[in-house]
């Protein structure tokens, strides 16, 4: 129960803070990519790699996954909302699912990055889990990708400007999720170590060492700590380019699938298996994006706690 008066907070921050981000990122890199990429949709037949612009509001162009990131933040929120709205001991209906959902993902990231981090770090990985299997999840059911603004051509109507498009089907999307994740590591560990703790934990030698030995690990450490500067600031491009391939080319199998054989019957019974299997595959990306976020977070700010697990 005292899990649940985090309420839609697990959504609303950092659901705030994506979009954000996704808004600043699309806003810069929408003009050159919708051109080049609808022109490449209309010869491929295929999904572009880049959202298309499907509206504007003034000078600021409104792309096809946008809408779905609105639409799966708004959605969550109201869900959030009636499922605790009015609590019960006995939970059930909507409450029950909420309340279950929430507890066994404290319970897993409790296991895995401990007691202490998990309290102060639990709202970002549970929200940002939920919000990416949702949006995965979403991005599947029929009509996303196909219904939209077209012309007609030799072989039928071709969609060129579809309405929906997957949230996570877009660089921009995972990117900006990854960028939100960099800032809130960035002060998770400053808060933990402190500025000179945190220098100290990138370069600075470990173990008991004398003489010339002591100032060979100075210098090997001070080379491991680049190198780990320069992982750590990869990090947010590993992130946000696993999850958009994964979902990017899950999408377009589906939609191979669908052209395989000509006909709706073929479109429809094809796809039926490559579904099951996008299914499994949202949870799983999902589930890989939080606990790699979650050890990221544990290997920075988890080295001084001792609770019989894994320690730096």
């Amino acid at each position: 129960m005292q899990l649940l008066k985090l309420k839609p907070r697990l959504v609303l921050i950092v659901v705030g803070l994506v979009l954000g981000w996704g808004a600043l990122t699309r806003s810069v890199a929408a003009e050159g990519e919708i051109a080049l990429d609808t022109h490449a949709a209309k010869v491929e037949h295929s999904i572009p790699s880049s959202a298309v612009e499907v509206g504007r509001i003034g000078a600021f162009p409104i792309t096809n996954s946008m809408l779905v990131t609105w639409g799966v933040a708004a959605l969550l929120i109201i869900f959030a909302q009636l499922a605790t709205r009015n609590m019960s001991r006995v939970p059930g209906g909507a409450q029950n699912f909420w309340e279950w959902l929430v507890e066994s993902l404290y319970s897993f990231l409790e296991g895995i990055i401990g007691s202490t981090l998990v309290k102060k770090t639990f709202w970002f990985f549970a929200t940002i889990f939920i919000f990416i299997l949702f949006s995965n999840w979403l991005g599947l059911i029929p009509g996303f990708g196909t219904i939209g603004f077209g012309e007609k051509g030799p072989e039928g109507f071709h969609v060129t400007h579809p309405w929906f498009r997957g949230a996570n089907a877009d660089l921009n999307m995972t990117l900006a999720m990854s960028m939100t994740f960099f800032a809130f590591w960035t002060l998770w560990a400053l808060q933990t170590n402190g500025p000179i703790g945190f220098l100290l934990h990138l370069f600075a030698p470990q173990g008991e060492t004398t003489g010339i030995l002591k100032a060979l690990m100075v210098v090997v450490f001070l080379a491991v700590g680049v190198l780990e500067v320069i992982s750590i600031l990869f990090r947010p491009v590993s992130l946000s380019f696993r999850l958009f391939v994964n979902i990017f080319a899950g999408e377009n199998m589906l939609e191979s699938m669908a052209r395989l054989v000509p006909g709706w019957i073929g479109s429809i019974l094809i796809p039926i298996p490559f579904y099951f299997m996008e299914l499994l595959v949202g949870i799983v990306q999902a589930l890989v994006f939080m606990l790699l976020t979650a050890v990221f977070t544990m290997l920075i700010c988890q080295h001084d706690e001792v609770e019989g697990k894994a320690h730096h």
